[in-house]
């Protein structure tokens, strides 16, 4: 694959891998923004970025559907209300190097820095969908499916990108996916996936096909690699790409990520000899149940828990920022009050809506997916 053509890249982004070009930001750079600014959005790409011609862009719309269209950019801009809506697109590769520090897992090894919060803005997959008009399906009961692909750009695993979800959470009002045009007001950009990219709110970053130019609606999932191969959270014993081969198909794609946190920076100070201050800062995802409600932290391996401060959370699909500040002597029962060593270990949980807690450890498996124990931060 030709790589000799990428538009410039963010040089605030740390280098996993350049061919494809992968990269994330740190978690403390992030947390600095409510909104992630572009340069701090991470990269994930399995080819070559491309820079397109959004006068000549085309996106075709085929199917299980009344009515087939192909229709340029300037078009869409014409023909559909335009929406917005702050989402965060995350990765399911997140803290894989955690993971990976158990026990070997497959991929690129993430750290905490594959999220981004941002203001998206283009056509609601819904409008455009019901403009075209979805045939009747003499069985009901089979539920049908919408296809994105981008031919675009060249892929490692396939002949091109490929991703579906639901046509009923597509058709969902409130779910508010997206054929998005700008990101943060801005057109977006080639490296995150202009002139036209799908917005997914509450699922996985895979499903948030860039350089979208097909919509296919049928009755099954994509047959693409990335869909059926891929993106999916295989049991611990299947611990290798050989024994997987054989397994794929009996696991369901992925759709959300579960509820997680994350400790993006933690300082340290000792004010005078007998009092001293730990700064916690971080951020908090939801997952299928619920927005965040709440983020505790210990620094004494889970034994007692403090409440931190959400400083920022906005509508359903955004990430939560987080933060806390401890002080020796704080109260911690009605006998025992806290006490902060000069080096120690600090850990996060957050509960949501449904009271559901993030797990102190997660599950192994090979691609390394969908990491969710504790956070954790060290001084």
């Amino acid at each position: 694959m030709d790589y000799s053509c990428e538009p410039v890249h963010s040089n605030l982004l740390n280098i996993q891998a350049k061919e494809p070009f992968n990269a994330e930001p740190t978690a403390a750079s992030l947390i600095e923004f409510p909104l992630t600014p572009e340069d701090l959005v991470y990269c994930r790409n399995h080819g070559p970025v491309r820079e397109f011609d959004e006068d000549t862009y085309m996106l075709s719309i085929s199917g299980l559907v009344k009515q087939e269209v192909k229709l340029s950019v300037t078009e869409l801009k014409a023909t559909f209300a335009t929406k917005q809506v702050i989402a965060a697109l995350q990765c399911a590769g997140i803290r894989r190097n955690e993971m990976g520090a158990l026990k070997k897992v497959n991929g690129v090894p993430w750290k905490d820095g594959v999220i981004a919060n941002c203001k998206w803005g283009g056509i609601s997959l819904r409008d455009l969908l019901l403009h075209c008009g979805i045939q009747d399906q003499p069985d009901n009961n089979t539920p049908l499916h919408v296809c994105f692909s981008s031919y675009a750009t060249l892929c490692e695993d396939d002949t091109y990108y490929g991703a579906s979800i639901p046509l009923e959470r597509a058709l969902d009002e409130a779910a508010d996916v997206l054929i998005a045009l700008e990101m943060n007001d801005e057109v977006l950009s080639p490296d995150h996936g202009g002139p036209l990219r799908v917005v997914v709110p509450g699922y996985l970053g895979a499903r948030w096909v860039k350089w979208l130019d097909t919509i296919i609606i049928c009755s099954h999932e994509s047959p693409n690699f990335y869909q059926q191969r891929d993106y999916k959270i295989l049991p611990p014993e299947i611990d290798t790409k050989d024994k997987a081969q054989d397994e794929w198909s009996k696991y369901p794609s992925m759709t959300s990520l579960p509820l997680n946190s994350v400790i993006a920076s933690v300082h340290y100070a000792q004010v005078n000899p007998r009092l001293s201050v730990l700064v916690v800062k971080g951020y908090s995802t939801p997952g299928s149940t619920g927005n965040v409600a709440s983020v505790d932290v210990t620094i004494d391996q889970g034994k007692s828990w403090q409440p931190a401060y959400i400083s920022y959370q906005e509508g359903k699909w955004s990430w939560t920022l987080w933060e806390i500040e401890l002080m020796t002597g704080c109260p911690i029962s009605a006998t025992e009050s806290l006490e902060i060593p000069a080096t120690g270990t600090v850990y996060s949980r957050a509960t949501d809506e449904q009271g559901n807690v993030q797990p102190k450890e997660s599950s192994w498996n090979v691609r390394g997916v969908a990491y969710n124990a504790w956070g954790v931060g060290r001084w």
